[in-house]
């Protein structure tokens, strides 16, 4: 007999045990009188021992049969606490979520959702890989992931959380001092800072040719000094949209700006996802939700 077989036939042994009646096991079970009794004649040849002693009015154990039954009786219980503790785990909103994610959409964005579904949720934690590598969830150990692209993975649930696009920005007292270019060739007399050190930025009528007296791979870094009144930038929108918002920052030659990228929040195909990732997706969508309007 196959082991789950087995186990069936044990935990169908069980029920007759506790309640020494077939009547009353198969009604408690479901199933009917004869295949009850089918089980017990098998798991009985598979042990080569009578279990039961049955008459026409009762049921008794024998003595290999008291034996089975208390070993049985474990075997429930511990498929039931297994039961419990995987029902427990699957749905409840506690453990780690794994993510992957664009840096500057995790300084912007991602760090402050995740410590306010801490706060509805105190037994969550995060671990966050901040970088631009596009990780495979299929064979990484990430529950989700943030990415910047207009083609999402068919192979992953996407959803679209907002667009947005590179602008160019400086500080008014920037472009106070040293004037508000007009057209892309005005660049070239300004100090264009960059986070690459090609020296060329893609815009709408053609690339331009830029040069400054700085490039730091740190966009933070490089949103510090823009700020503080030290040349132009080209960087992405939803991360300057504060400091553009209250005036720190001021676009330029708006017009020159090309199509963006989209931020999707993707995740394998689950039949079945955990508790805790539906929540925190739904959550996630609900903090983004009108930012793809404003961006």
């Amino acid at each position: 007999m196959q082991q789950h077989k087995k186990i069936e036939c044990l935990m169908l042994f069980v029920e007759i045990a506790q309640q020494l009646s077939f009547t009353k096991a198969a009604k408690n079970l479901s199933i009917s009188k004869g295949y009850l009794s089918d089980q017990i004649k098998k798991l009985e040849a598979e042990f080569q021992c009578a279990l039961l002693v049955r008459t026409t009015r009762s049921v008794r154990l024998t003595a290999e049969g008291e034996k089975i039954l208390e070993q049985g009786k474990k075997i429930k219980a511990t498929m039931l606490d297994l039961d419990r503790n995987v029902y427990q785990t699957h749905n409840s909103i506690s453990g780690t979520l794994r993510i992957t994610a664009p840096t500057l959409f995790t300084e912007r964005f991602l760090l402050d959702i995740c410590f306010e579904f801490k706060c509805l949720y105190p037994d969550i934690n995060f671990v966050i890989d901040s970088s631009y590598v596009n990780y495979d969830l299929h064979h990484d150990d990430f529950d989700l992931a943030f990415r910047a692209t207009l083609h999402p993975p068919e192979n992953m649930v996407a959803k679209l959380l907002f667009s947005y696009q590179h602008c160019l920005c400086a500080s008014p007292q920037y472009l106070e001092e040293n004037g508000i270019p007009k057209t892309i060739d005005d660049l070239s007399a300004l100090q264009c800072l960059s986070a690459v050190e090609t020296q060329l930025w893609p815009l709408k009528s053609k690339e331009s040719v830029i040069s400054g007296w700085l490039t730091v791979n740190d966009h933070h870094l490089l949103k510090q000094q823009a700020l503080n009144g030290r040349g132009i930038i080209r960087i992405a929108n939803y991360y300057v949209d504060q400091e553009l918002e209250n005036g720190t920052l001021q676009k330029v030659l708006e017009d020159e700006f090309v199509q963006g990228q989209n931020i999707y929040l993707l995740y394998p195909q689950l039949i079945y996802p955990p508790e805790k990732l539906s929540t925190f997706i739904a959550f996630v969508q609900e903090k983004l939700r009108d930012r793809r309007y404003h961006l």
